[in-house]
């Protein structure tokens, strides 16, 4: 089993969301790297930190869990979505993604600034300078850690 960390605005769908719902296909990914990791990596029971993304508190807010592995994902191919891609066919998609379920929502969430002065998630893709994608892989002792400061 992996462990993976998903960003998503918490305007456009948050932990709160997921809560409610239960179950979520994470869709809308649009990054060839986070594809790739969608549709050949996340597995099924694959624990995914939900992390929010472009607020005034980012951070992780909770634990999802991976329940459908990677498939097409149809907002490709809906002329009316905002991830409508011309060039995808049913045949062969462009686009991937999985479906989620809602595992905990943390009381407290664990903020960016937290994340980057622990030493031991320097490495963490998250905290380093450059390109943060929307997915990332979390190794077993960088989890370890996340689940330790919560």
């Amino acid at each position: 089993m992996a462990s993976w960390l998903f960003k998503s605005e918490p305007d456009v769908f948050s932990i709160h969301d997921l809560e409610k719902r239960r179950r979520e296909p994470w869709n809308g990914v649009r990054n060839y790297q986070a594809r790739n990791w969608l549709r050949d990596s996340v597995q099924e029971g694959d624990e995914i930190f939900f992390y929010h993304s472009s607020c005034p508190e980012p951070g992780i807010y909770g634990l999802m869990r991976c329940s459908r592995t990677g498939h097409a994902d149809a907002s490709q191919f809906d002329a009316g979505s905002e991830f409508y891609e011309p060039a995808a066919k049913l045949e062969a998609p462009r686009w991937f993604q999985v479906e989620v379920e809602f595992v905990e929502r943390w009381k407290k969430p664990l903020l960016l600034p937290q994340l980057k002065t622990c030493e031991a998630l320097k490495e963490l893709a998250l905290v380093r300078p450059g390109n943060r994608l929307s997915i990332m892989p979390v190794s077993d002792a960088e989890a370890a850690v996340i689940k330790g400061l919560r």
